[in-house]
């Protein structure tokens, strides 16, 4: 599978030596994703770090707040030991317009289902226990006053996208009355640090059992529930080509219990399921989102979020085309929707 440019590993290099930083090899790591580059730099010490090269913003912000975003993200989840640390930036300019982060390299394998669920409840756990810090210190991170709100809101905003995505009346009128299903509040909207993005591909496992989040870029305070469910359904298991797997309802119970009784309180049933239909509900319109903007140019300022399959290996991106097809069909939109049902009746 290709790998960053010469050209990216070159302005890399020349980014690392004009910050004072002595490595001993640079090894470009594999495209799988839409967001990053990825570099290894092995340095001399033995201490290797990982650049983190941004392809764009997931989050829609200019190349300096992204990254200062991203540092945050790493900064407040590292005191849980379940996500790599954050040594350096690398400032954007005219060889990284979008600049980098330098993060710990973590060594271990692939996160196997259901297997490794436990072990990733746990790293959830982690992250959520943590304390929350002053209203005034939660930025840049995002901290919406009303969390569910503000999921509905995002959700909502995505699914504006189902008119441009070319779709069947019928999936976008089943995906329309799963909207309709969300509660306009919540029982429980206590908010933690979550990460939003703990699909299972995300999570590497080291040697003592330990699952490390490796990947962080939109954390927020926001509601747990949206971890569990983005770790867990089925557009989140089966989307990762290296960590494929299609999880019982046992699985699911087991993975939610685990992560409940690591904490010291939980919110209701109603609450999780509900967070579980809209982090799914987030997934499917992202993938109409995506379906909508991927076969547009590559933006040339390099400013804010950008879908263009430009920047992305063409076998990661058929790979995420197979994927929003298959999540946005009838059969597999009927297949998640029973098992919330299954899942309220059972937890």
């Amino acid at each position: 599978m290709p790998t960053p440019t010469v050209a990216r590993l070159e302005a890399l290099a020349t980014e690392l030596e004009r910050a004072g930083i002595a490595y001993r090899e640079l090894s470009p790591m594999a495209d799988t994703g839409l967001a990053h580059d990825h570099v290894w730099v092995h340095r001399n010490d033995g201490d290797d770090w990982v650049a983190r090269l941004p392809k764009q913003s997931q989050m829609n912000l200019p190349p300096e707040a992204n990254l200062a975003y991203q540092a945050a993200c790493y900064q407040r989840s590292s005191p849980g030991g379940h996500t790599p640390v954050l040594y350096d930036t690398l400032p954007p300019g005219e060889s990284l317009p979008r600049g980098g982060l330098l993060v710990e390299a973590i060594r271990g394998r692939l996160a196997s289902l259901p297997e490794d669920l436990p072990a990733i409840a746990d790293a959830l756990a982690s992250l959520h226990r943590q304390p929350l810090p002053a209203l005034a210190a939660r930025a840049p991170l995002l901290a919406p006053k009303n969390p569910w709100q503000a999921m509905v809101d995002e959700v909502r905003q995505q699914a504006n996208w189902l008119g441009d995505a070319q779709l069947s009346s019928k999936v976008t009128q089943r995906i329309k009355q799963e909207l309709d299903l969300l509660p306009p509040r919540l029982n429980d909207e206590t908010a933690t640090l979550i990460s939003f993005d703990t699909h299972p591909g995300n999570f590497l496992i080291r040697d003592d059992g330990r699952a490390v989040l490796v990947d962080l870029e939109k954390c927020r305070y926001g509601l747990p529930g949206i971890d569990l469910a983005h770790t867990s359904l089925y557009t989140s298991t089966t989307w990762d080509v290296n960590s494929q797997a299609v999880l019982s309802l046992n699985d699911v119970i087991n993975f939610y219990r685990r992560w409940q009784a690591a904490m010291s309180e939980s919110p209701d049933t109603d609450s999780l399921v509900a967070c579980r239909r809209a982090t799914w509900l987030w997934s499917l319109t992202w993938c109409a989102k995506w379906r909508a903007q991927h076969l547009n140019a590559k933006d040339a300022q390099q400013r804010g979020e950008d879908w263009s399959a430009e920047l992305t290996d063409p076998a990661v991106i058929d790979h995420v085309r197979d994927r929003v097809e298959h999540y946005l069909s009838l059969p597999i939109i009927d297949h998640v929707h029973s098992e919330l049902q299954c899942l309220q009746a059972s937890l």
